[in-house]
């Protein structure tokens, strides 16, 4: 089972705490790996900025048929790329967002993700990784 990051989510902790508050990177993998354990998966948690290596990773999922719990970052709202390589998996793909982007601007509302997400956890902090992991690993 994958955890896959996009842009920015490698700095929980110092990006704008007042909206993502002030756990770190570590903590979230932290939380993944435990939360795995306890389920009794393998849990691999990624991060990039780079589009490139998360579309690899992504066809790798797919190529493995492994459910996949993605928080595309930023991607969400325009990343075609990132929608389509998220259309090629066979397994569950959980969409999950640290913020209630709805609470957000605008631009945030929209996500080209969800529509080929089996589901999406929003605005439950890390919980919601954990949630996720809970969903796949029951499912």
């Amino acid at each position: 089972m994958y955890v896959l990051n996009g842009p920015n989510i490698g700095r929980l902790g110092t990006r704008e705490p007042e909206i993502y508050g002030s756990d770190s990177y570590a903590d979230l993998v932290r939380l993944c790996e435990t939360t795995g354990k306890e389920l009794g998966v393998d849990v691999e948690v990624r991060q990039t900025d780079a589009e490139h290596e998360m579309l690899g990773w992504l066809h790798r999922a797919a190529d493995e048929r492994a459910p996949v719990v993605l928080n595309p970052g930023a991607w969400t709202h325009y990343n075609i790329a990132v929608r389509d390589a998220c259309a090629m998996l066979t397994a569950p793909l959980i969409e999950v967002h640290i913020t209630n982007v709805h609470k957000r601007e605008q631009f945030r509302h929209t996500s080209v993700i969800s529509a080929v997400a089996t589901g999406a956890i929003i605005g439950l902090g890390l919980n919601g990784y954990a949630l996720a992991l809970r969903h796949l690993a029951t499912s």
